[in-house]
């Protein structure tokens, strides 16, 4: 046996090894990001909540935007696996509890602080997992799997905004929560069995964590255009989707049809849109990628102006919500890519917390404003505004300076 063909022998297993955790962990991530920005929406709305209550659902994202404040203590306090274990076990504890406020008639002040509880935990998680997958893979490890990881993600969300609203829809909301409780705790003992350990060796940190951590991500070229993209690339499509819910209701689609149209008619389509995202970079690199995958993203918007202008049928309807994940799933693959590049040395899972924390903050007050925004002014103006405000993102995507780009 040549040498290559023994070194292609020796790291099948090493790779299928890591697909599966990759796997894992990242639908781990996204199940609890679908409970707070999806399942609670879908809740509020099937509650009778009104559209400025449902947009300020969006402010859950405020423990995404400040996560970096605390993501210096997961670099420091023990392991990363020890992290994603414990927060799963909390986290499968508190979604538990939404089971309560879920009875008979809503208590949605009780909700509303519990989902609460939920966001800052998930977003701790989100630190631990991400820290994880960068340290554990080279930069062309994580490229390659970029499109993976955003499909498992996705089908996390298939699983919370799909088939666990269609249940709530078709059972009850307790039933949901419990059982989305449940899946948190298996995903937890999961990772007690197969994630391997990270080498104490990148677990290292001195100095004064988050001022180290903070100043070193600032060192990178074109640091203003960065943080000015990283901040606008979801703005428009974050206000378009906080509206999704409410206009599908709006076109007379009850909680089990909205589960299934956003849940998995978008979700799938978002997954196909993840991996084919992922392997067009992997192949062709980020920095030919980049505009073309933001142009997709923000063109998709459109659709849903017409949507609710036109009011078609279902399978009208059916095929905007899968164009627009289709597209939505190609800018997520670029941006993680993006982000993770961002990451360097010793404080890589920070470096990581600050970009996504950034990425949040337009998508948390886009959102939150939008259901005052779409009473003021009707869904079809409301989506044409979501799109104008795309394209700041765009213009930035465009003018990246190609050196900023690893690949």
């Amino acid at each position: 046996m040549s040498s290559t063909a023994a070194s292609v022998d020796a790291t099948t297993p090493q790779r299928g090894r890591t697909v599966i955790w990759a796997l894992s962990t990242y639908f781990a991530q996204g199940l609890p990001y679908s409970i707070v920005h999806q399942m609670s929406a879908q809740f509020f709305t099937a509650a009778g909540a009104s559209l400025q209550a449902i947009g300020l659902t969006s402010l859950y994202g405020l423990a995404w935007n400040l996560k970096f404040l605390w993501s210096p203590l997961v670099d420091l306090i023990s392991t990363k696996k020890s992290w994603i274990i414990g927060i799963e076990l909390l986290l499968a504890a508190v979604v538990a509890m939404l089971a309560w406020p879920a009875q008979g008639s809503f208590d949605l002040a009780l909700a509303a602080k519990i989902f609460l509880v939920v966001a800052f935990l998930a977003a701790t998680h989100d630190i631990a997992i991400d820290g994880y997958y960068i340290q554990s893979l080279d930069d062309a490890d994580q490229a390659a799997y970029s499109g993976l990881r955003v499909a498992a993600y996705r089908v996390a969300l298939l699983v919370g905004n799909g088939a666990l609203v269609v249940l709530a829809g078709k059972v009850s909301w307790m039933i949901a929560f419990l059982a989305a409780a449940g899946i948190l705790a298996l995903l937890a003992l999961m990772h007690k069995l197969i994630l391997p350990p990270v080498p104490a060796s990148v677990r290292q940190v001195g100095g004064s964590v988050l001022r180290d951590a903070f100043f070193s991500y600032l060192r990178q070229p074109h640091i203003w255009m960065v943080l000015g993209f990283i901040l606008l690339f979801r703005a428009g499509d974050a206000m378009m989707f906080a509206m999704s819910t409410p206009l599908l209701k709006e076109l007379g689609y009850d909680t089990a049809a909205r589960g299934f149209l956003s849940g998995t008619v978008g979700t799938l389509a978002g997954i196909g849109g993840a991996l084919l995202g992922g392997a067009l970079i992997s192949r062709h690199g980020l920095r030919r990628t980049f505009f073309p995958f933001a142009l997709v993203q923000s063109l998709a918007i459109p659709a849903y102006a017409w949507m609710a202008y036109v009011e078609p049928g279902f399978w009208g309807v059916a095929f905007v919500v899968g164009f627009e994940q289709l597209a939505a799933g190609f800018g997520t693959a670029a941006l993680m890519v993006f982000l993770m590049q961002r990451c360097q040395g010793d404080y890589q899972a920070t470096h990581f917390a600050i970009g996504s924390a950034l990425m949040s903050v337009a998508a948390t007050f886009a959102g939150s404003a939008s259901g005052f925004i779409a009473d003021s002014v009707g869904f079809t103006v409301f989506f044409w505004f979501a799109f104008a405000l795309s394209w700041p993102g765009v213009i930035l995507a465009g003018l990246m300076p190609a050196r900023v780009h690893h690949g």
